[in-house]
């Protein structure tokens, strides 16, 4: 689905780059603030993200919900207009808000959504769905055969054969997973460079999770493509991405491989995130009783986002500096990459950590 060009296209390639990326959404104002000087508010739902996406490489974005992580695929979609930042295209500053441009944007970059059941149009056949996108970017052929053989080729690359069995049914017709593959299908009818991929399993069965993540590092692999996975389950980042970054109330607060963020985590945040998945010795009662329960609490308000670090009032280790000083960036040194936006590893140069 790829042409020859992409297909030979160098591996770690940088194919979209996102600089500086915010986004704030300005608050609806109440008709008696209307003739008031107060200042407009907005929700930060996303400040100051860097992200780098490669051919052959799947990066992972992990957090809570409302942590900002959907925001970020759709403002690389273009789908919002960003309100700060820059996303470069291979290099390029790219800037699209419709018609011809859009189109030309979105053959190159491809979102697919959480929902399978809402992605596609319940009343036109699979058929119809994968036609429209092969027509849309020009891969359709000038003959029905061609038609029929691309169609039969999106089909089989998302293992949904025979085709004949699939094409001329309705999405209410198919299972969860069926419905996600088809989506994918019609993703990779634009023969797209990246796939942007928010939290393509979060509404399967368990069962067939697994599947769908097999399909997508498949087609990562065969189609040189780059990939941003979202989810909020970060065992599934280990187990599928090549570098994990993880988002905390609109800020990036730690990136990395993605063994290495998973398995010596280094920001409180992050060691909650891990923490909070199920736990045998904590169901059985096991754990020491003396140990406490840290990092309770809601995400902040993002309307009004706590200064210095946005964790620091869930924080276990928190910090005077944390809650006047932002964090930025710092290497941790365990492993090439590594790096955590946390005031804990601001150690003077030549004291131990």
């Amino acid at each position: 689905m790829t042409s020859l060009q992409d297909a030979k296209a160098p591996a770690n390639e940088v194919v979209l780059e996102a600089i500086g990326l915010t986004k704030h959404f300005p608050v609806r104002r109440r008709l008696r603030d209307l003739f008031s000087s107060s200042e407009k508010k907005a929700v930060h739902a996303v400040d100051d993200v860097h992200l780098t996406l490669r051919r052959g490489k799947v990066v992972a974005l992990v957090g809570e919900s409302g942590s900002g992580k959907s925001t970020v695929a759709r403002l690389l979609a273009q789908l919002y207009p960003r309100t700060d930042g820059d996303i470069q295209l291979h290099g390029e500053s790219t800037r699209v808000k419709g018609g011809s441009a859009f189109r030309g944007y979105a053959a190159r970059v491809q979102m697919i959504f959480q929902d399978p059941f809402a992605s596609l149009n319940p009343v036109h056949t699979i058929r119809y769905h994968l036609t429209r996108a092969l027509q849309i970017h020009g891969h359709a052929g000038r003959t029905e055969a061609d038609l029929e053989a691309a169609l039969t080729d999106l089909l089989g690359r998302v293992s949904l054969t025979p085709p004949e069995r699939y094409l001329d049914k309705f999405p209410h017709e198919l299972s969860g997973g069926q419905r996600q593959r088809v989506a994918i299908a019609r993703a990779l009818g634009a023969r797209p460079e990246a796939l942007l991929a928010d939290e393509p399993v979060s509404m399967l069965d368990v069962s067939i999770r697994l599947g769908v993540l097999n399909l997508l590092r498949d087609l990562k692999e065969r189609l040189n493509l780059a990939i941003l996975y979202i989810t909020h389950d970060i065992a599934s980042a280990r187990y599928f991405a090549d570098e994990t970054m993880v988002m905390y109330a609109g800020r990036m607060v730690e990136g990395g491989d993605s063994e290495t963020v998973t398995q010596t985590p280094a920001h409180p945040y992050t060691r909650l995130l891990i923490a909070s998945a199920p736990d045998p010795d904590r169901l059985t009662g096991d754990l020491d009783p003396t140990e406490e329960d840290r990092g309770n609490g809601e995400p902040p308000s993002l309307i009004d986002p706590p200064s210095g670090c946005r964790f620091h009032p869930r924080c276990p280790a928190a910090m005077p500096r944390c809650s006047t000083d932002l964090p930025v960036p710092l290497t941790i040194g365990d492993a090439p990459g590594h790096w955590a936006a946390c005031w804990l590893y601001d150690v003077p140069e030549g004291a131990g950590k």
